[in-house]
């Protein structure tokens, strides 16, 4: 691997593609990255603003740029509907403060839409979170005692709804994975983005 010595054995190098919106700094970027030669590739430097398109089609447009055969990373995104567009563009990797900042907020990324669970009308709703999450919160508690801990400042309350989003997030690069397998990725983007598209079971 031409250019980069790996002080950490059993950890991989990234280099990280800069350019903002502007392909052409992007391509810039990208080649100079790939020919110093790393491990993996990240993509740096979206999802801080622009629109969600523009953000999709330059995350594809440079992973397009970077080895097949290496991971591809984009830092900072995003949203369910995010991970499965960019999937379909060539990334394989994510973080994102999204789902524990959201949690923390009371904000809950379900299989029907997001929960606001501050909401009063889940005071006395003792449905689990999301009926089809094995997560330990939907399986030990309800709508309404996990409205109840965020009422009431809980502590548990930002763990307990941290833990779901982060289950979800996990299952939903899980389920990715298995629709590659199985070669029906496309219908379970649009599965996917249906779900996204309702936004709020409270709006």
């Amino acid at each position: 691997m031409a250019g980069v010595t790996v002080s950490n054995a059993g950890q991989a190098q990234f280099g990280i593609v800069q350019g903002g919106v502007f392909q052409d700094f992007r391509d810039e970027s990208a080649d100079a990255t790939v020919a110093a030669g790393f491990e993996g590739y990240a993509i740096g430097g979206l999802s801080v603003g622009e629109p969600i398109d523009q953000m999709h089609t330059v995350a594809g447009d440079t992973a397009s740029r970077l080895p097949a055969d290496r991971p591809r990373y984009l830092m900072g995104a995003g949203t369910p509907g995010d991970l499965v567009e960019c999937v379909a563009r060539g990334i394989d990797m994510f973080d994102c403060v999204l789902p524990t900042r959201n949690a923390r907020n009371g904000q809950l990324f379900t299989s029907e839409g997001r929960i606001n669970i501050k909401n009063a009308r889940y005071a006395e709703d003792d449905a689990p979170l999301d009926p089809q999450c094995g997560c330990y919160t939907c399986r030990h508690h309800s709508r309404a005692y996990l409205r109840h801990l965020y009422m009431a400042g809980e502590m548990s309350a930002g763990a307990l709804n941290t833990l779901h989003n982060l289950s979800y997030y996990l299952d939903t690069m899980r389920r990715i994975r298995d629709a590659i397998a199985f070669r029906t990725f496309d219908s379970f983007r649009q599965e996917i983005l249906r779900s996204a598209s309702r936004l709020s079971l409270d709006s």
